[in-house]
């Protein structure tokens, strides 16, 4: 089987193309034939060698969608169409960047799908899963004023498209370090494009919700434009810091405002379900901005990476 294996902490030149034989199913586990994945910022974290746990050589990949191809569990049908993610998967064990990839039975999310085609259920899985959780947990209304912080990220776009499906009116504010991409927000959705410059917003609006993408290193000028009684959720680590510091809860929040997050990690089959049933219902357009092959792994790295980077990217297997 092709696969994309990492031997060693680098750039995209370290994603080694290989041929390997297929995993051997063992009890517990389920094979699955992977159909396609998504690429996702914490993968090439893993690869720059900055996830302490990971250890080389290791078949990167937090996500896939397949078919089973075998199987050990009673509750698991060869042929299921099926959703894995996160769960320690392309990290403490092999993940979905293989035509073929063994997964424990615990993680292997069967789904049912009526209307959407394959590129866009590949393209579900982190992103949209933690777009939709971001969206649920912000509690969003009609009239509500939104900001989305990275913007133009793959979870930017995703929960711009969710939340026009349902409120196709609603005022929704995107920030970028990069105006030349200010058309393509506009065309997803947005009302407004935002410049953002070394973590402060170039604008004195305030918003009752905020969707905070950038994370611990921005959060404070964020909690900076919510107003009064709103809620920000931060589920996101684009800026490259993961912890908040020098953070007194009481003085920072003092506007009877709310801080949440959402962890994708939080999975169960019920919770995907929701999510495609959603899509379906409002008919949101979530095709992948970008499809790569296989074989094209080192491209796929190499765009994500770039400033000129949009959306969601996957990589379709067949």
């Amino acid at each position: 089987m092709k696969c994309v294996r990492v031997s060693r902490a680098g750039g995209p030149e370290v994603l080694e193309l290989l041929e390997l034989p297929k995993p051997k199913l063992k009890d517990g586990w389920s094979l699955i034939k992977v159909q396609g994945f998504g690429i996702n910022h914490s993968e090439i974290f893993t690869r720059k060698g900055l996830s302490p746990s990971v250890k080389f050589p290791r078949i990167l990949g937090i996500e896939c969608v397949g078919i089973i191809e075998e199987t050990t569990a009673e509750n698991l049908e060869v042929g299921q169409q099926i959703i894995s993610i996160m769960g320690e998967m392309g990290r403490d064990f092999d993940g979905g960047y293989a035509e073929y990839t063994l997964i424990p039975n615990h993680q292997i999310y069967p789904v049912m799908i009526k209307g959407l085609d394959l590129d866009s259920l590949i393209a579900l899985p982190e992103t949209y899963y933690t777009a939709f959780g971001a969206y649920k947990n912000l509690k969003i209304h009609c009239n509500d004023r939104i900001l989305v912080r990275a913007a133009t990220s793959g979870v930017g776009v995703a929960f711009a498209k969710l939340i026009k499906g349902e409120f196709p009116n609603i005022y929704l504010v995107g920030t970028t370090r990069n105006l030349s991409k200010k058309q393509e927000l506009l065309e997803r959705g947005f009302s407004e494009v935002i410049l953002e410059n070394y973590g402060i917003l170039h604008t004195n609006q305030t918003f009752t919700k905020i969707l905070d993408l950038v994370g611990p290193s921005v959060m404070k000028d964020s909690i900076s434009h919510l107003a009064e009684d709103g809620i920000i959720c931060s589920c996101g680590q684009l800026g490259g810091q993961w912890t908040l510091k020098d953070f007194d809860p009481i003085m920072e929040l003092h506007n009877n405002v709310y801080l949440t997050t959402f962890y994708s990690g939080n999975v169960t089959t019920n919770k995907l379900q929701d999510l495609i049933n959603f899509v379906e219902k409002y008919n949101v357009n979530v095709r992948p901005e970008k499809i790569f092959k296989i074989e094209q792994i080192q491209e796929a790295h190499q765009y994500l990476e770039s400033s000129h980077s949009f959306g969601k990217v996957i990589v379709k297997i067949g």
